[in-house]
């Protein structure tokens, strides 16, 4: 008999090294505990709710009328762009030197104007739409007016604003994109 079995130390190293400690009933104690945690602590959280909301369609005027006044600002500018192109083709100066240079300012006139008075239409439907509309409103009177004026009269000391127009159109292309 050795020392070990003697005072009891053996059989005590023995139990704790070869018998499981945690039994059956130990373990189901421990899964129901964890059960009842997991379950106390979901209803103590809110479960996201998530509804679905339909909404009628609107017409198009309807969200654009926000920035009405640039939808109003493209017809009365379309309705000049289309007047003054009939005047151009119809009353350019009669002088055939000047007559050339002038009808092809007022052309390229026209055209930027025509042109962006369609662009302001799509104004309204922008993130930004005073920026955008502001700058192209800017440009037909820097660039267009000064074009025209030009063409017509055969002054052209207002065309130093010309370039100036032009990059209001360009910027205001841009505050399109944001």
């Amino acid at each position: 008999m050795s020392l070990g079995e003697a005072t009891g130390v053996g059989s005590f190293f023995n139990y704790v090294l070869f018998t499981n400690p945690i039994t059956t009933t130990t373990t189901n104690a421990l899964v129901n505990l964890a059960h009842g945690l997991q379950s106390s602590l979901s209803t103590m959280t809110p479960k996201p709710q998530t509804q679905i909301i339909k909404m009628a369609p609107e017409p198009l005027w309807k969200l654009a009328s926000s920035s009405g006044y640039f939808v109003r600002a493209a017809g009365v500018s379309g309705a000049l762009a289309v007047i003054m192109g009939a005047y151009g083709a119809h009353s350019i100066i009669p002088d055939k030197e000047k007559d050339e240079v002038a009808k092809r300012t007022f052309q390229t006139a026209n055209t930027y104007h025509s042109m962006h008075s369609l662009a302001l239409l799509g104004v309204p439907l922008c993130r930004y739409p005073v920026i955008s509309g502001s700058l192209f409103t800017l440009g037909l009177f820097m660039f267009c007016g000064t074009c025209y004026y030009s063409s017509m009269t055969g002054d052209n000391r207002l065309r130093k604003l010309t370039p100036i127009g032009g990059t209001c159109f360009i910027l205001g292309w841009l505050a399109m994109v944001l």
